[in-house]
């Protein structure tokens, strides 16, 4: 499995805001953007204006960055969107959001989407009594998703939810943290997201 495995705190700076990549520390002040709040590179604290082209390519990548997909991945979940009914960006901003590492995540099982998709990885999660291991697995409306893992790691995921304590469950799934058990209601919206990317740039981008 391809995966992003150089420094991240440089695509806070590249992107130009927090992209919350490193869980906790990123609302600390120990934080790469609230230290260092320019683009990284010897040119980093030059003057940037960007074209039409570079905003979207910045907003493409920003996107790509947060859920933690390359590039390839991501050009096929734009495919998906623009062969689906509905608005292209808002389908694409969809696809994201269901992938199983970003729903761990926004169950605040995994303080960043990285450690969402190790607990995806190391067979922690099961989805309608299925064992899923694929952080990108899409998961549908109905989906029961239970956690299942020895004390150890059971210890782990509990003290997880006490760090991600300040992030609400989004509206589209229901959570019982006692159990670790969540119920996908319904679709997610663009709303849901809760993410600053503004799709249209992406969607102008792929259809040059």
């Amino acid at each position: 499995m391809a995966r992003y495995i150089n420094a991240v705190c440089r695509l806070c700076r590249r992107a130009g805001v927090k992209l919350f990549l490193k869980g906790t520390r990123c609302v600390t002040p120990k934080c790469a953007i609230s230290k260092r709040a320019y683009a990284p590179g010897d040119h980093g604290q030059g003057r940037q204006k960007l074209s039409n082209y570079g905003l979207q390519l910045r907003e493409k990548q920003k996107a790509k960055w947060m859920y933690g997909v390359l590039e390839r991945q991501f050009r096929r979940y734009f495919q998906i969107a623009s062969k689906s009914k509905g608005v292209t960006g808002k389908v694409l901003l969809q696809l994201l959001e269901r992938r199983l590492d970003n729903v761990i995540f926004r169950l605040g099982l995994g303080i960043s989407r990285a450690q969402s998709r190790q607990v995806v990885r190391h067979n922690f999660v099961y989805v309608n009594s299925r064992r899923v291991n694929i952080p990108s697995y899409l998961v549908k409306k109905g989906d029961n998703i239970v956690i299942k893992a020895k004390e150890k790691a059971l210890k782990k995921l509990k003290e997880n939810l006490e760090l991600s304590s300040d992030r609400t469950v989004p509206s589209w799934l229901e959570f019982n943290p006692q159990e670790l058990k969540a119920t996908v209601l319904r679709l997610p919206e663009k709303e849901d997201s809760q993410q600053p990317i503004q799709e249209q740039l992406i969607v102008e981008l792929y259809s040059k």
